[in-house]
């Protein structure tokens, strides 16, 4: 007999297909509060579950007593409470590397358009208000030769960081709980703690996964330490921001200039004060968003599906340490 799985979002029809021949599959387009109920019963028998950006709450896996494996088609795992599924016991596998290159460009495109002002400049031109050449004001900042400095030296920021040393002469800096020897050898990168790393970059992309340890990382104290001159990014979870800190920040011009591709509240309300202010440049979380990309998150969450629930999670295994741990 084969083990049921709940796919709780939509993929394409060769991915999908790959999980019926291999589970007995139950498909919800995301959860809501008209499919919730029948969610929570197909769960009291699910022995997988596989999906992206839904909140899968303890209070809503407790009716999945038969619960083996889950699947996110995401390398973020705040999905999921990690110290819930230990509790039970239960894999949480994920889809690193296969965005690396992908997130990376977007990042790297991310903090080009903020440091050049290419939004607020091609609406001026759509908007018809490019009668003469520009000048002073609207003038942006050169990226090549600055120093850019990273938050998280993971596999995304290093190949972020590997974009500006490589591609534009950047001085590489990086705060991280452990050292990078890789990054200091290839990139020569420099190991530094995060208020030196704040004050004395002219960049600061922030790429640290989201923890209890990073809730809030950067607030208004970090922001007031950054030059006024310094343009911010933020590529990996919006609540790693204290976001009404960076409004005020944006707003009396404590730094220059912020690019965000993650947000404390998605998708960000249109009412947001973010909206209103020409410094800031907002792109609507999508860092992986290639076709190519999805395609191979999609894989590859199948792929771990698959393997998990036959008894291999020695790949893509998010909290792993666990069962290490137990064995």
């Amino acid at each position: 007999m084969k083990k049921k799985v709940i796919l709780y979002t939509e993929i394409p029809d060769q991915e999908r297909q790959r999980l019926e021949d291999e589970f007995d599959v139950t498909f919800f387009n995301g959860i809501n509060e008209t499919n919730q109920d029948t969610f929570l019963t197909a769960l009291s028998t699910a022995e997988g579950l596989i999906g992206s950006s839904v909140k899968m709450t303890p209070e809503w896996l407790d009716h999945a007593p038969k619960l083996k494996a889950a699947s996110t088609i995401s390398v973020g795992t705040d999905h999921y409470d990690l110290r819930y599924l230990a509790k039970r016991n239960i894999p949480l596998m994920h889809t690193p590397s296969v965005l690396d290159e992908t997130t990376a460009d977007t990042l790297f495109m991310l903090l080009m358009c903020t440091a050049r002002r290419a939004i607020e400049l091609s609406n001026m031109v759509r908007a018809g208000n490019w009668h003469q050449p520009i000048g002073k004001e609207y003038y942006g900042t050169d990226v090549h030769g600055k120093t850019l400095g990273i938050i998280g030296m993971g596999r995304i920021g290093y190949a972020i960081a590997k974009r500006g040393h490589f591609g534009f002469n950047m001085t590489i800096q990086y705060s991280n709980r452990h050292r990078k020897p890789d990054a200091e050898h290839t990139l020569n990168a420099t190991y530094t703690d995060l208020d030196t790393l704040l004050k004395t970059s002219d960049f600061v992309c922030v790429m640290t996964p989201l923890t209890e340890q990073t809730q809030r990382l950067i607030g208004a104290r970090e922001f007031a330490m950054m030059k006024d001159t310094a343009i911010f990014i933020n590529g990996s979870r919006g609540q790693v921001i204290d976001e009404a800190a960076l409004i005020e920040a944006l707003r009396t011009g404590s730094i220059r200039a912020a690019g965000l591709d993650v947000f404390e509240v998605e998708p960000l309300p249109g009412d947001s004060p973010l909206c209103t202010l020409d410094n800031a440049v907002l792109f609507p979380h999508i860092g992986s968003a290639t076709a190519e990309t999805r395609l191979a998150m999609v894989s590859c969450a199948v792929d771990n599906l698959i393997c998990a629930l036959n008894g291999d999670i020695s790949k893509n295994c998010a909290n792993q340490h666990v069962f290490n741990k137990n064995g």
